[in-house]
């Protein structure tokens, strides 16, 4: 059976190795454009990004065809050979093994795409470590209320 509509929105996060905060202001939007011409080239929609120092938040409609596992090692591959190809990082760029995915409504892909844009001043106010530990948290009680 062929899906012709979807509605796979995913919060994903990203983080750079040992969480060095190596993307620079100077080379985010660059970063972010590759990112989203990653995304589109693999059949996906991209709604919001923004790259923070040591890591990027991004929210997508996803292709059927892909798992969320699978469209994050794709843009982590892709993007890592980018950075050190174009040398956007001092030393060499590494994603951690490991990422974010959140599935989204539909009724809060706008409240997200928000709180992705407004990152540089979400974080004046809470650190990556304790933002990306809420996250934890809040998925892990979400997940106990439906059992």
């Amino acid at each position: 059976m062929i899906i012709k509509y979807n509605n796979l929105y995913t919060h994903f996060i990203l983080v750079t190795l040992n969480r060095f905060p190596c993307i620079n202001e100077k080379n985010r939007e660059r970063i972010e454009k590759y990112i989203t011409g990653i995304i589109n080239n693999n059949d996906s929609k991209l709604y919001a990004i923004y790259a923070n120092p040591e890591h990027v938040h991004f929210i997508a409609s996803r292709s059927v065809k892909l798992s969320e596992e699978a469209l994050a090692r794709i843009i982590a591959e892709s993007s890592e050979r980018f950075i050190n190809e174009n040398k956007l990082c001092v030393g060499r760029f590494a994603w951690q093994e490991s990422a974010a995915a959140f599935s989204v409504s539909k009724s809060d892909v706008d409240r997200v795409c928000k709180y992705i844009l407004n990152q540089p001043h979400h974080h004046r106010k809470v650190s990556f470590a304790e933002e990306y530990e809420k996250f934890i948290k809040f998925y892990q009680k979400t997940l106990q209320q439906k059992k």
